[in-house]
């Protein structure tokens, strides 16, 4: 069974954007408030590691039941290679592997001390090579996706046949 469309995939990769942008503020929020932080770089690695397992859970959380949020609205389902619904530990590397999307680019700019604007092409750069990199994958699956051992799925409806137009009534005429 081939994935969805690489070009519905992303427009729900950029829509679990906007989702998870509402997740991260409220979780930041209540993370700010409960360590009583004054300064925007107070706590940061301690704010930054408990958005990770916010985010972490989150997914964890949908995928093990299916789909996020904004899977169901592009209707994509995920489940293992065997089409089974993913277990937690499956869900949790899958998240992991997930990363891909931005770690490299982001490691490669460390070193270089590039400015914002310049991680930010290179990071809208990979993801877009990350993204194409499907096409060379038999079954039109991301690669985390095929590291993880799970599938996107098209969660549409199946088309159904259409049915015979029923036959008219001869006898009420």
């Amino acid at each position: 069974m081939p994935a969805p469309p690489l070009r519905r995939r992303m427009a729900c990769w950029l829509y679990e954007g906007v989702l998870m942008f509402g997740v991260v503020v409220a979780a930041g929020l209540v993370f700010s408030i409960a360590a009583q932080m004054r300064h925007a770089l107070e706590h940061r690695h301690a704010m930054q590691a408990f958005l990770f397992l916010v985010c972490g859970i989150y997914f964890c959380w949908f995928w093990s039941k299916g789909q996020t949020l904004a899977m169901k609205t592009w209707r994509i389902g995920i489940t293992d290679r065997q089409g089974r619904p993913l277990t937690q530990a499956r869900a949790a590397w899958r998240y992991l592997l997930c990363w891909l999307w931005f770690l490299p680019p982001l490691a490669l700019s460390a070193p270089f001390h590039l400015p914002a604007a310049e991680v930010g092409v290179l990071t809208l750069g990979w993801i877009a090579v990350w993204a194409l990199l499907s096409r060379f994958q038999p079954e039109g699956q991301f690669w985390h996706d095929v590291l993880a051992g799970t599938r996107l799925t098209d969660a549409r409806a199946p088309k159904t046949p259409a049915s015979p137009a029923p036959a008219a009534n001869a006898d009420a005429a």
